[in-house]
């Protein structure tokens, strides 16, 4: 996965970032691209993008206005010796468009402290699929917010992997300001010894008849902490509102940690919305199982975490593109556990 520098995908168009400084590339069609001095723009209030903002002097903007079959990449790669690096994406989606866009983290082996952000607006009808990787190196410590402006009949997937930083916070909000969006959150922190990954979410169903389904998995070997902190907000009037948040954590040995808070925050009468969370160790009838067929006790614990995290996937479908993504994501999960 890795190359000299960057993570390299088959087939995407790729927009690389090297500490921080975008760069364009090829023009392509549906898509226009530009940098632009200052932060991205945004109201929300959270500490860490509050820091990017005052330190972030020029970001990458994506506009999206038709329909791109190939996948957009936003590579991001810190190098040389430890910094703080500092970074910003803009993305505006133009209704009916439709796209995929992929932004992956990684970096040297050095401490570097990276503060992302990432602010999408998606008009009215589009389309749109947003999957973001990290796998900064193990020392590295990695700050990333992702901000979802959602307009009217949207299709909306996202998902967040986070696989490698001894530090990582993920946070992620969306506001469906128009009515018949929907959109699918997902994520996936695979926590290894000394790795601190946590994920809070923030959903605002702001205007009536929107749906949103939010699916977090964890899975933490011994000394890793594996953190969901989810919340849905369905405000006054947001009637017809149906949202469902689960989170499933995965405890590989003793001395691992999953830590999970899911609230739900509604002040209309007429929504149906749940939470969940559930947690615990790999089930010893399926070890059990495998092994009685021959297969080697590693090898039958490797299967049972990938079958446990692949349900993440599902949302990618079928086709050339998504058999890309998948075999990506796949790949992470699969690499992780070898070298549990």
């Amino acid at each position: 996965m890795p190359a000299e520098w960057g993570i390299k995908i088959a087939g995407a168009h790729r927009f690389a970032m090297k500490n921080g400084t975008p760069a364009l590339a090829a023009p392509v069609a549906g898509l226009t691209a530009h940098i632009r001095k200052g932060p991205v723009g945004g109201a929300n209030e959270d500490a860490v993008l509050a820091l990017n903002h005052a330190l972030v002097r020029s970001h990458l903007g994506l506009e999206i206005s038709g329909q791109t079959d190939r996948i957009i990449q936003i590579d991001h790669w810190r190098g040389g010796p430890a910094a703080h690096v500092t970074s910003a994406v803009q993305i505006e989606v133009a209704a009916g468009a439709s796209a995929t866009v992929v932004e992956t983290f990684s970096g040297s082996a050095a401490a570097h402290l990276g503060n992302h952000a990432t602010r999408i607006k998606v008009g009215d009808g589009a389309s749109f699929t947003h999957i973001v990787l990290d796998k900064s190196d193990h020392i590295s410590r990695h700050l990333a917010s992702f901000d979802y402006e959602i307009g009217a009949d949207v299709r909306l997937r996202s998902l967040v992997i986070n696989d490698g930083a001894a530090l990582s916070r993920t946070y992620i909000s969306a506001n469906f300001g128009g009515s018949g969006s929907h959109g699918d959150f997902g994520g996936l922190n695979l926590a290894g010894e000394g790795t601190h990954l946590d994920i809070p979410l923030d959903i605002v169903h702001a205007v009536a008849g929107t749906t949103s389904t939010e699916l977090f998995k964890q899975v933490a070997n011994r000394g890793g902490k594996a953190i969901f902190q989810g919340r849905i907000i369905v405000a006054r009037g947001a009637q017809k509102t149906d949202a469902k948040m689960m989170m499933a954590g995965l405890m590989l040995a003793e001395g691992a940690q999953i830590l999970a808070k899911p609230e739900l925050e509604i002040y209309a009468d007429d929504v149906v919305c749940g939470h969940g969370a559930t947690c615990g160790d790999l089930d010893d009838e399926q070890l059990f199982y495998l092994m009685s067929r021959g297969i080697d006790p590693a090898d039958a614990r490797a299967m049972l975490v990938r079958a446990f995290v692949e349900e993440l996937f599902d949302f990618l479908g079928e086709g050339d593109l998504y058999d890309v993504l998948h075999d990506v994501m796949s790949g992470v999960a699969s690499d992780w556990v070898a070298g549990q």
